[in-house]
Protein backbone atom coordinates (compact mmCIF):
# COMPACT_ATOMS: atom_id res chain seq x y z
CA UNK A 1 0.00 0.00 0.00
CA UNK A 2 1.20 3.87 -0.92
CA UNK A 3 0.17 5.29 1.88
CA UNK A 4 -0.16 9.25 2.53
CA UNK A 5 -1.54 11.72 4.76
CA UNK A 6 -3.94 14.51 4.20
CA UNK A 7 -3.19 16.57 1.16
CA UNK A 8 -0.02 14.84 0.44
CA UNK A 9 -2.21 13.24 -2.67
CA UNK A 10 -2.04 16.73 -3.97
CA UNK A 11 1.23 15.68 -5.23
CA UNK A 12 1.44 13.25 -7.61
CA UNK A 13 5.41 13.10 -7.86
CA UNK A 14 5.36 11.99 -3.83
CA UNK A 15 2.67 9.33 -4.91
CA UNK A 16 4.32 7.46 -7.34
CA UNK A 17 7.51 7.06 -5.24
CA UNK A 18 5.89 4.00 -4.16
CA UNK A 19 4.82 2.71 -7.19
CA UNK A 20 4.95 0.24 -9.08
CA UNK A 21 5.53 -1.81 -6.09
CA UNK A 22 2.53 -0.77 -4.36
CA UNK A 23 -0.46 -2.02 -5.23
CA UNK A 24 -3.14 0.21 -3.85
CA UNK A 25 -3.30 4.15 -2.45
CA UNK A 26 -4.27 5.10 0.89
CA UNK A 27 -4.85 8.50 2.02
CA UNK A 28 -5.91 9.35 5.88
CA UNK A 29 -6.92 12.88 6.12
CA UNK A 30 -8.56 15.29 8.60
CA UNK A 31 -10.25 17.63 6.91
CA UNK A 32 -12.54 19.02 9.83
CA UNK A 33 -10.52 22.40 9.28
CA UNK A 34 -12.15 22.61 5.67
CA UNK A 35 -15.77 23.30 7.45
CA UNK A 36 -18.83 23.23 4.99
CA UNK A 37 -16.85 23.84 1.97
CA UNK A 38 -16.71 23.20 -1.50
CA UNK A 39 -12.87 22.12 -0.62
CA UNK A 40 -13.79 18.08 0.84
CA UNK A 41 -14.96 17.84 -2.88
CA UNK A 42 -11.96 19.42 -4.23
CA UNK A 43 -9.43 17.31 -2.41
CA UNK A 44 -12.09 14.22 -3.37
CA UNK A 45 -11.16 15.59 -6.95
CA UNK A 46 -7.43 15.16 -6.63
CA UNK A 47 -7.35 11.64 -5.52
CA UNK A 48 -9.32 10.80 -8.74
CA UNK A 49 -6.80 11.93 -10.57
CA UNK A 50 -4.21 10.38 -8.07
CA UNK A 51 -5.66 6.81 -8.87
CA UNK A 52 -6.22 7.61 -12.70
CA UNK A 53 -3.19 8.93 -13.16
CA UNK A 54 -1.41 5.85 -11.46
CA UNK A 55 -3.77 2.49 -12.26
CA UNK A 56 -4.25 1.86 -8.65
CA UNK A 57 -7.51 2.06 -6.30
CA UNK A 58 -7.45 4.70 -3.87
CA UNK A 59 -8.97 4.16 -0.54
CA UNK A 60 -10.19 7.62 1.45
CA UNK A 61 -10.59 8.08 5.06
CA UNK A 62 -11.89 11.66 6.30
CA UNK A 63 -12.85 12.19 9.60
CA UNK A 64 -15.61 14.89 8.25
CA UNK A 65 -15.20 14.74 4.92
CA UNK A 66 -15.94 12.54 2.13
CA UNK A 67 -14.86 8.97 2.78
CA UNK A 68 -14.30 7.47 -0.50
CA UNK A 69 -13.31 4.33 -2.60
CA UNK A 70 -11.88 5.17 -6.11
CA UNK A 71 -11.58 3.08 -9.14
CA UNK A 72 -8.33 2.87 -11.13
CA UNK A 73 -10.30 5.36 -13.42
CA UNK A 74 -10.90 7.88 -11.30
CA UNK A 75 -14.49 6.89 -10.67
CA UNK A 76 -15.90 7.20 -7.01
CA UNK A 77 -16.92 3.07 -6.45
CA UNK A 78 -18.68 4.10 -3.06
CA UNK A 79 -18.85 7.14 -0.65
CA UNK A 80 -19.68 8.42 2.99
CA UNK A 81 -21.47 11.70 3.12
CA UNK A 82 -19.29 14.66 4.60
CA UNK A 83 -20.03 15.02 8.30
CA UNK A 84 -21.45 11.09 8.90
CA UNK A 85 -20.07 8.08 10.52
CA UNK A 86 -20.51 4.97 8.69
CA UNK A 87 -18.23 1.86 7.84
CA UNK A 88 -17.68 2.01 4.16
CA UNK A 89 -17.12 -1.48 2.11
CA UNK A 90 -16.15 -2.26 -1.04
CA UNK A 91 -14.16 -4.88 -2.56
CA UNK A 92 -10.56 -3.41 -3.77
CA UNK A 93 -8.18 -5.62 -6.05
CA UNK A 94 -4.88 -4.26 -6.06
CA UNK A 95 -2.96 -3.59 -9.55
CA UNK A 96 0.39 -4.16 -10.76
CA UNK A 97 2.47 -2.10 -13.46
CA UNK A 98 3.27 1.39 -13.88
CA UNK A 99 1.44 3.67 -16.04
CA UNK A 100 3.09 6.55 -18.29
CA UNK A 101 2.68 8.53 -15.28
CA UNK A 102 4.30 6.45 -12.78
CA UNK A 103 7.03 5.86 -15.23
CA UNK A 104 8.23 9.51 -16.16
CA UNK A 105 6.49 11.37 -14.06
CA UNK A 106 5.62 15.02 -14.60
CA UNK A 107 8.54 14.92 -17.22
CA UNK A 108 6.07 14.38 -19.95
CA UNK A 109 4.03 17.68 -19.20
CA UNK A 110 7.03 19.44 -18.05
CA UNK A 111 8.43 18.42 -21.65
CA UNK A 112 5.33 19.27 -23.35
CA UNK A 113 6.03 23.24 -21.39
CA UNK A 114 9.04 23.72 -22.84
CA UNK A 115 8.50 22.90 -26.21
CA UNK A 116 5.21 25.19 -26.32
CA UNK A 117 7.56 28.39 -25.00
CA UNK A 118 10.14 27.36 -27.60
CA UNK A 119 7.52 27.27 -30.45
CA UNK A 120 6.17 30.75 -29.06
CA UNK A 121 9.65 32.22 -29.07
CA UNK A 122 10.23 31.31 -32.76
CA UNK A 123 6.97 32.27 -33.36
CA UNK A 124 7.67 35.81 -31.86
CA UNK A 125 11.00 35.98 -33.28
CA UNK A 126 9.52 35.49 -36.88
CA UNK A 127 7.68 38.22 -36.42
CA UNK A 128 10.03 40.88 -36.03
CA UNK A 129 12.32 39.97 -38.43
Amino acid sequence: MAVNICYEDAFGEEIIRQLPEATLLVNVSNVAWFGRSIAPQQHLQISQARALETGRYMLRATNTGVTAVIDTRGQVVNAAPEFTQVALTAHVPGYAGATPYVRWGNLAALALCAFLLVCGWTCGRRKRD
